[in-house]
């Protein structure tokens, strides 16, 4: 009886490894595992390796003349990304009308991105463009720029609707000084495009962002300073052009992240906020982190939309009647 039980025994776990043997033989013929790939350090590595990180100091904006001045240049394309009707009220000369949604396809099919050698985003305020400019750079397109204040740098018209009613003072005397300590190391985000392959997972989670409209990646001052304890905050501004900071914010030195380090101390179950003084560079930095996962937003206006007259006074990105030009447009 002993050896009968013995050698059932034996038998019920040759048939267990047996089993399991032709498990792991099937995963490795149709491409599965048991254990998943971690594609977020996949893809981080990835857009390391490849350079296409953010430098918060040599980000491609330009600047509204140098798009006049280039109107008739065949190697200069202007994109413009606002809806058809404010299209239709009045555009740049030779501009493409482009909606968001649409413009990894536009460069993938309609045009031959390497035809020219600037190609430029427009929008209403530049922070649209820079977050679409910045998507279409981490996908290769490095032709890529954004126009910096957008349309509301091109004529007064398009500035009341954006910029001229969006900068305020409110916030300003709620400022701080002290500096948040930097969080140790936590979890990141989790991937699942199902893919295994870096640039797979980097189109996948592209394809993702441009269908999701921009307004999605918006935060307004007002929501962040009555409701600090929902954000992670952080400043993405140089040291010596920051004067007080959102109560809580962490600083982020534009020029000198270390991603490996500083961005894997981002936690990846709260709302991160980016912000700088026009909300242009950081959405830059919104749509990388947003690449990797992360549930990243915007600050409509940067520090204009709650501190415009101290940048003013310090000359720094403060938006002004100075920025705007009275330039021509189709109508």
């Amino acid at each position: 009886m002993k050896k009968t039980f013995f050698f059932l025994s034996v038998l019920s776990i040759s048939a267990t490894a047996l089993f399991s043997s032709f498990i792991s033989v099937d995963n490795a013929i149709n491409g599965t595992s048991s254990n998943p790939p971690n594609e977020f350090e996949i893809l981080l590595n990835y857009l390391e390796t490849n350079n296409a990180f953010v430098d918060g100091e040599s980000l491609p904006i330009v600047m509204a003349d140098e798009v006049k001045k280039n109107m008739k240049n065949p190697k200069f394309h202007v994109i413009d990304i606002r809806n058809e009707g404010w299209f239709e009220y009045g555009h740049i000369k030779n501009a493409a009308n482009v909606k968001a949604e649409d413009l990894l396809t536009y460069f993938e099919s309609t045009i031959n991105p390497v035809d020219y050698d600037k190609i430029v985003l427009v929008c209403y305020s530049g922070q649209s463009a820079a977050y679409y400019s910045s998507l279409l750079k981490i996908a290769g397109y490095n032709n890529v720029y954004s126009m910096k204040w957008g349309m509301s740098s091109w004529r007064e018209d398009f500035a009341d609707n954006a910029w001229n009613k969006n900068i305020k003072n409110e916030y300003a005397t709620k400022l701080e000084i002290t500096e948040k300590s930097t969080p140790e190391k936590g979890s990141y985000p989790i991937l699942s495009t199902g893919k295994t392959e870096a640039k797979e997972i980097l189109k996948a989670r592209l394809e993702t962002l441009f269908a999701t409209p921009y307004k999605d990646f918006i935060i307004k001052s007002t929501d962040v300073f009555e409701n600090l304890t929902n954000y992670y905050v952080i400043n993405y501004w140089k040291e010596d052009k920051c004067t007080g900071h959102i109560p809580g914010a962490l600083h982020f030195q534009p020029d000198a992240i270390s991603f490996t380090n500083d961005l894997l101390t981002l936690p990846a179950n709260q709302k991160i906020v980016v912000y700088e003084s026009t909300g242009q560079k950081a959405a830059y930095m919104v749509a990388y982190l947003n690449i990797l996962g992360y549930d990243t937003s915007n600050l409509a206006y940067g520090a204009n939309s709650f501190m415009n007259e101290i940048l003013k006074e310090k000359d720094s990105d403060a938006f002004s009647k100075k920025e705007i030009n009275m330039f021509p447009v189709i109508e």
